[in-house]
């Protein structure tokens, strides 16, 4: 006589039996996922603290746990911690050059790199950052160009005290360029460096690929650059908190130097060379 239940139906794992296993996949960056509970797509931008972080193509962040709940071209999978880079492995600054081993803080320079203002200077830290340090370099902001021969006149560069100097606009016919040309013919001049990149300002340094658009708009002359900047992207521009805001949505689109265009990254790079010199 056959037995129809060749088994015990009850027996341990029945629950599991015929159960598809639903794939586990490291979060990576730039991996492309949907959120299934209300279809927040985005890719992989962050993964810290067992939660992980997605930028839509709008440019919209959010933050979700990792786990179950999620979509890789329609299909269910399980997003993991992406395995840690080999401990062996040489890392880069986002400047691009080998991160220094891990010493002690380095005593400052009197030599330094000025800059025009707060967002040249937080622009500069992020990318150069590691690389300021271990050389001992500090990064100070003028509040505009216009300032710059009262503060050397203030603290004389020489020999030993260089300063480097980054300029907004620096063009041929620029009122930037008339300055820095003053400045160089002057008493200052044999120790003092003025480069610069040709924008009316360091946001559009940050590349449009970086921003996720073709290009920077145009803004009409008597319209402030920032505001007419945020206006034609469609972001608020009403208050001094609404362009904060902006910087900082620009600013967090820079990863590294790769971000930024070749006009401010040998312009700074000249910088630095030339302080540390």
């Amino acid at each position: 006589m056959d037995d129809r239940y060749p088994g015990d139906v009850l027996a341990d794992g029945w629950r599991a039996r015929g159960r598809r296993e639903v794939p586990r996949i490291a979060a990576s960056a730039d991996l492309v996922v949907e959120v299934a509970a209300d279809g927040f797509c985005g890719a992989v931008v962050g993964v810290a603290s067992g939660l992980v972080e997605l930028e839509d193509r709008l440019g919209r962040r959010r933050l979700f746990p990792l786990g179950p709940g999620f979509l890789v071209d329609g299909d269910d999978v399980v997003l993991t911690l992406p395995a840690a880079a080999p401990a062996t492995a040489p890392r880069r600054t986002a400047s691009g050059s080998f991160a220094a081993p891990e010493t002690r803080a380095r005593v400052a320079r009197a030599s330094r790199i000025l800059v025009e203002g707060r967002h040249d200077a937080e622009l500069v830290e992020k990318v150069w950052g590691d690389d300021l340090r271990a050389e001992g370099v500090v990064v100070e902001y003028l509040q505009g160009i216009d300032l710059l021969e009262a503060a050397l006149d203030d603290e004389p560069p020489s020999a030993e005290r260089r300063y480097g100097v980054l300029v907004d606009h620096l063009v041929t016919g620029s009122k930037e360029s008339r300055i820095a040309e003053a400045i160089m013919r002057g008493r200052h001049g044999r120790f003092v460096r003025i480069v610069g990149h040709p924008y009316v300002d360091v946001w559009q340094c940050v590349t449009p690929q970086a921003m996720g658009i073709a290009k920077w708009p145009e803004v009409p002359r008597g319209t402030d650059i920032k505001v007419g900047t945020c206006r034609a992207l469609g972001w608020p521009a009403e208050t001094p908190a609404d362009l904060a805001r902006a910087w900082q949505r620009i600013l967090g689109r820079v990863r590294s130097y790769r971000d930024l265009d070749p006009a401010l990254l040998g312009r700074v790079e000249e910088l630095i060379d030339f302080v540390t010199d």
